[in-house]
């Protein structure tokens, strides 16, 4: 249950990414953003378009014949850099392409800092947000959350567990989680609850990104990490030397980020997350990165 708080694959660090910006106005009238050109742009595919909904695509999207996605690429399987460094993929991309196909739209993915995309989105830079959002009260009083998947939180461990970490017990320890998010948050809350008793706090190694968390634990700077299910369980298989301590819990949605005043748009995203998961589509997307267990059926607005 990813980045809660508003505040790569495993080859873990991506030196020297820049996180350039570039404007959009397909759905605002604010001027572009000043920046670089983005990181990565990308041409929908899964399934044919559907007529009848690329109709109801926003004037402005339709002219500009693309949607402009801000995203966090170091959030592997879900939003990562492929090999050439500037291209995104994962999971959480190849479905909205999947999404976007249906309504006649190509997708221009712009790699972004995850505490800049709600901004971003809202000020018209990005004409939505696709980063693992998990759907909460506070997002949902600034911007429209289309839900699209469900994903809880993972510790990961390395093999064996040799420092006999414990979900209940982390007092002590060295413990790693991303900056931003619903396991920072849990990290903090845990900590305080040993210093409340009387115990050693939780050193928390909290990363801008990701995928330092993953080479944190992977080297023995933590004994342990957060993060969402799709995450820890990907690290896991991607390392070989690591493995999920205890069960999924806190499961949520996740929501693309459309701005407040797009309500239709983000009705019509339902409706083409709806086409395709009748073509098979969303599923196919899904399968690729052996994420499946995290599908739903029950796309909805602001849930």
């Amino acid at each position: 249950m990813r980045r809660m708080s508003l505040i790569a694959a495993t080859g873990f660090a991506v030196a020297g990414l820049t996180l350039s910006a570039c404007g959009s106005n397909s759905l605002s009238n604010n001027s572009p953003g000043a920046g670089s050109a983005p990181g990565a742009s990308g041409t929908a595919a899964g399934g044919a378009v559907d007529p009848t909904l690329a109709a109801k695509v926003p004037a402005k999207l339709k002219s500009a014949g693309k949607i402009v996605v801000g995203t966090d690429p170091t959030y592997a399987p879900n939003e990562m850099l492929a090999s050439d460094g500037k291209t995104v993929e994962g999971w959480d991309v190849t479905l909205f392409d999947a999404v976007a196909a249906k309504l006649g739209l190509k997708t221009e993915y712009v790699p972004a800092g995850f505490g800049t995309i709600i901004l971003g989105v809202t000020g018209g830079k990005y004409d939505m947000g696709v980063s693992s959002f998990t759907i909460n009260p506070d997002r949902k009083q600034k911007v429209n959350m289309v839900s699209y998947y469900s994903a809880g939180t993972q510790w990961v461990v390395a093999k064996g567990n040799p420092e006999n970490v414990s979900i209940d017990n982390a007092c002590g320890k060295s413990i790693g989680a991303q900056k931003g998010t619903v396991q920072a948050d849990d990290l903090a809350a845990r900590s305080k609850k040993c210093t409340d008793s009387g115990k050693p706090a939780i050193t928390q190694v909290i990363q801008t990104g990701q995928d330092q968390v993953t080479a944190d634990v992977a080297s023995g700077k933590t004994v342990a990490m957060l993060a969402d299910s799709p995450i820890g369980l990907y690290a896991v298989k991607q390392t070989g030397t690591l493995e999920p301590l205890g069960k999924i819990y806190d499961s949520a949605p996740y929501g693309y980020v459309v701005p407040k005043d797009q309500t239709a748009f983000a009705n019509l995203l339902v409706d083409a997350l709806k086409a395709a998961k009748a073509d098979g589509s969303y599923e196919a997307a899904l399968k690729k990165y052996a994420v499946e267990a995290g599908g739903i059926d029950n796309f909805a607005v602001n849930p």
